[in-house]
């Protein structure tokens, strides 16, 4: 019997022919060299030299390091290009083409698929930032007043986003608690998670014009599931009166796959309801496409399920963070990445920090490998997800691992 091309896939595999997640590869054989490529089932297509072989317009955009020639091009090509993508994968024609440019997953190397140009980070999940509140100010309003009325956000540092499977170094910095008489420097105690969804900007904006709720897909390209790894004890003692500084801004973590908008058309839905009208500039009460995402993302520890948080309760959507991150008039960079704060869910298992999961610390889980409050050297931590695809199919997310190691010199 004729051997199985890789190319016929399972049935409902989440990486078929509907996902066409980017990212970028080298091979054993030329380690330096760095290549787009496009996720079909459990291969990577060279997507620049298929382009080359069948003559696409689009070849000299995908033969490149990085997915950045392609963001920068806008929404034209990115629809011509994944139109031609399905083509390729899906039409028996092509195959003699496609067939010897696959390469199995886990025989590549897989890079930070775009250059970071900003980082932004917000806090948009009602139910994160109400169990943060209840945590810090019992005694107060869970939210403050300003909450409902804006996406909080905070520039973070593009230079220390890396890809899923870059170790994460414990940090080191200054903390203290309520009742020590000083602060102490050494390694954070309160090392903890965020799971998030990152969104990638594509097509630039020009300084001093505001981009527009209408304007979203005109600008983002795609998504990635992100790990906001955070320092709680350093946190806590430097963000007052301003915001996260050396507690977040020591590693960022992104999946290796970007997934395309276009690829998660059926998983959008409403977001909640609102409790007032907003100001004019975030008002999509009237946009006929829903403005959220139905992702179901899967947080483990050592292997072992811890939360389940569910992105489509997100208050604020993808497209009002791109709305107030302009309205001041900022502009976009090809290769800007915000997040879109810890995603949590109104149950305790759908909570998507520790922080949260175990009330800082007062309720330590339970796993296999012991009691945890806050993250240990050796933990690794593992992000997956999927959306709901078209004709009952389902679209995964590349997922977005690390392992925690010791801080230098401990």
């Amino acid at each position: 019997m004729p051997e199985q091309s890789p190319l016929d896939l399972a049935e409902g595999d989440p990486f078929g022919p509907h996902n066409l997640p980017y990212g970028v590869f080298s091979t054993a054989d030329e380690p330096d060299r760095r290549r787009v490529g496009v996720r079909i089932g459990g291969h990577v297509l060279d997507a620049g030299a298929a382009a080359h072989a069948l003559g696409s317009p689009y070849a000299a955009l995908l033969a490149q390091p990085s997915l950045n020639a392609l963001l920068a091009a806008g929404r034209t090509a990115w629809r011509d290009v994944r139109r031609a993508l399905t083509a390729w994968v899906t039409v028996p024609a092509h195959r003699p083409d496609i067939e010897p440019l696959l390469h199995p997953l886990d025989s590549v190397t897989l890079h930070l698929p775009y250059e970071v140009a900003d980082y932004v980070d917000f806090y948009a999940s009602e139910h994160h930032a109400t169990n943060v509140g209840r945590i810090f100010r019992p005694d107060g309003d869970a939210l403050t007043p300003n909450w409902k009325h804006l996406p909080i956000g905070y520039h973070g540092r593009a230079g220390t986003v890396v890809v899923s499977g870059t170790d994460v170094v414990r940090p080191s910095g200054q903390r203290k608690a309520p009742t020590d008489p000083a602060p102490v420097f050494g390694p954070s105690v309160k090392l903890d998670i965020e799971a998030e969804v990152g969104f990638v900007v594509g097509t630039p904006s020009t300084l001093g014009t505001p981009v527009p709720l209408g304007d979203f897909r005109e600008h983002v390209f795609g998504l990635t599931l992100l790990n906001d790894w955070s320092a709680r004890d350093i946190q806590a003692w430097e963000y007052v009166p301003l915001g996260p500084f050396l507690g977040k801004s020591f590693t960022t973590s992104v999946s290796a796959w970007v997934t395309p908008l276009e690829a998660l058309d059926a998983a959008r839905v409403d977001p909640p309801t609102r409790d007032f009208d907003l100001l004019p500039y975030l008002d999509d009460s009237a946009d006929e496409e829903p403005g959220a995402f139905d992702l179901r993302i899967t947080v483990k520890i050592n292997g072992e399920v811890i939360s389940e948080p569910p992105f489509a309760t997100m208050y604020w959507t993808a497209a009002q963070q791109l709305a107030h991150m302009t309205v001041n008039g900022a502009s976009l960079r090809t290769g800007d990445l915000y997040g879109s704060g810890t995603v949590s869910g109104p149950e305790v298992h759908q909570r998507g920090s520790l922080l949260e999961l175990t009330w800082n610390g007062r309720d330590p889980i339970e796993l296999p490998t012991g009691k945890r409050t806050f993250l240990e050297d050796g933990d690794e931590v593992t992000l997956t997800a999927w959306a709901p695809g078209p004709d009952g199919t389902r679209v995964a997310l590349g997922e977005v691992t690390g392992r925690i190691v010791a801080a230098p010199g401990v």
